[in-house]
């Protein structure tokens, strides 16, 4: 699918906007009324730019303004290289200012997005057509645009509603709520038309990496898990239902070994994955293995290309990876390290720093440079401090001409389900039954520490909860919404010999309305404390 996607990116037929106030752009299609989509292929074809914008930074700009700026993942100096400006810095210690490439990038990258959802459903609404599969089509743009709102939504909270293509005149900023509002129902209204996961490996081969049912009740639980934060009205007792409404579908399974959801020939074959986005040589946008893994390990796990030493997590989130037997612990890179056993696990060969009978040992600990702002330093020992994530394992096919990962980056998968719906109940929704069995936040928690091969949990409260989240979803972009929920967002992780202070003012909460834009469109509002 992957590849049929790729294909599909690269014969949409018409360029989208890079940001919602670039109103000047003339209004073009070679779409007449001999060529209309007709067929499914040719709105496959059509419908491809929506796809490729998520891809392109998904992985890359919208994933570090989720992570970065917790402490789930941080990119620190190296004697200066890899300091880009301080823009990395900046995310760790929340003092972005409405000019921060990724504030602006992202959102142009989501608005892009939005925009190119609306200029399809301009073409397919006036196809001549009438049939299901141009039912279908909207029904599916209309998901993906919500998807993209809910992205800015929760990134920026306050922006503006556009549906229309071409704008006429520059948008006006809506609330948070009303967005809220927005999102929710285009979600309702397309819920029916959108196709469900089956049992047959064809057609969810065709349906992967697009909204299904499935995806609707997922995004839908995650804003009523969240809807305190977004609107100030609690909404758990829906959390649970949505989170019933996916497991309801016997196809959405656990799949039996952790480390086979992240592979890079992971796919439409995991049982667990609700939606993913798609990523190969062809289809840019994951580059875990070129900024998240450690240069001197790639020979040794069969690449043959230069990587960053630069990205790790922090000493205080690995801490958390402390049940014994876990194999999610696996996922991280740490102590003397080992020549790959080909299946996520390791042999007893060491691995040497080239030229050397030295072997290569990762170290927790961040000590930064006395007087210098996140800077390690740029020693062999200091470059190995930080420990580093393969749960992306890494592609052994990555070249240097793109660096490039095939894993398969997953949004909603059934365990953030289980999570999900374990939390809302301990924050006092209904205990749910599925199937005959009484789905207890503790049976939820066991449930995912079974498959990890981890000791049971005996008891779990709220922070309990949100530990294991960080076990369970690490480095798939919802730290930041996590501890924003549970007020978690502010803690500060002091490294050694560090110079700078976190921001702690609540406003930060809420990325600004970046200043491109501000310049260009009189109707928007910046959002507080900027």
């Amino acid at each position: 699918m992957k590849k049929i996607l790729s294909i599909i990116a690269g014969v949409a037929a018409v360029a989208s906007f890079s940001a919602c106030t670039k109103l000047d752009v003339p209004v073009e299609s070679q779409y007449v009324k001999s060529n209309f989509p007709t067929t499914a292929s040719d709105y496959n074809a059509l419908l491809g730019t929506m796809y490729s914008n998520l891809s392109s930074s998904y992985a890359v700009n919208y994933w570090r303004m989720q992570e970065l700026s917790t402490d789930e993942a941080i990119i620190p100096a190296r004697d200066g290289n890899f300091d880009d400006g301080g823009q990395y810095r900046q995310l760790h210690y929340h003092s972005w200012t409405f000019d921060h490439p990724n504030v602006i990038g992202v959102w142009q990258w989501g608005f892009s997005g939005i925009n190119t959802c609306n200029r399809l459903l301009s073409v397919v609404s006036t196809s001549p057509s009438s049939d299901a599969t141009k039912k279908s089509a909207i029904a599916e743009i209309r998901a993906m645009r919500a998807l993209y709102y809910y992205f800015m939504m929760d990134l920026y909270g306050n922006v503006p509603i556009i549906t229309s293509f071409p704008v006429s005149t520059p948008p006006a900023t809506q609330q948070r709520a009303k967005v809220f509002s927005f999102i929710e129902s285009e979600l309702k209204d397309v819920l029916q038309t959108l196709p469900s996961k089956t049992s047959n490996a064809s057609t969810n081969t065709l349906q992967y990496g697009r909204p299904t049912k499935g995806m609707v009740f997922a995004l839908l639980a995650k804003m009523y898990l969240n809807s305190e934060v977004y609107t100030g009205a609690a909404r758990y007792q829906d959390v649970v239902s949505m989170c019933d409404s996916v497991q309801n579908n016997k196809n959405y399974s656990l799949d039996a070994r952790y480390r086979d959801i992240f592979l890079p020939n992971n796919g439409p074959q995991i049982n667990e994955t609700i939606f993913a986005i798609p990523y190969d040589q062809q289809i840019p946008g994951n580059q875990f293995t070129r900024f998240g893994f450690f240069f001197y390990l790639a020979q040794a796990y069969g690449m043959n290309v230069n990587l960053s030493i630069a990205m790790s997590t922090t000493p205080e989130f690995y801490k958390r990876f402390n049940v014994p037997n876990d194999f999610r612990t696996k996922t991280w890179l740490v102590g003397p390290q080992y020549y790959p056993d080909g299946n996520g696990g390791f042999t007893n060969q060491p691995v040497y720093y080239p030229g050397t009978t030295t072997q290569v040992v990762i170290t927790p600990d961040l000590v930064l440079v006395p007087g210098k702002p996140m800077d390690l330093g740029n020693t062999i020992a200091s470059q190995a401090e930080g420990v580093r994530s393969i749960k992306y394992y890494p592609d052994p096919t990555i070249i240097q001409s793109t660096r490039l990962n095939g894993n398969d980056v997953p949004v909603f998968r059934l365990a953030d389900v289980y999570l999900m719906k374990a939390e809302a109940e301990l924050r006092g929704a209904s205990v749910s039954t599925v199937n005959g069995e009484v789905q207890t936040p503790l049976l939820l928690v066991n449930k995912l520490r079974t498959r990890a091969g981890a000791d049971a949990a005996t008891s779990v409260d709220l922070q309990g909860l949100l530990d294991e989240r960080a076990r369970e979803l690490s480095w798939e972009g919802w730290r930041r919404n996590d501890l924003i929920r549970f007020g978690q967002f502010e803690v500060e992780y002091k490294l050694p010999n560090d110079v700078l202070t976190m921001n702690k003012d609540l406003t930060r909460r809420l990325y600004p309305v970046p200043s491109t834009e501000l310049k260009t469109n009189p109707n928007l509002v910046q959002n507080p404390g900027y």
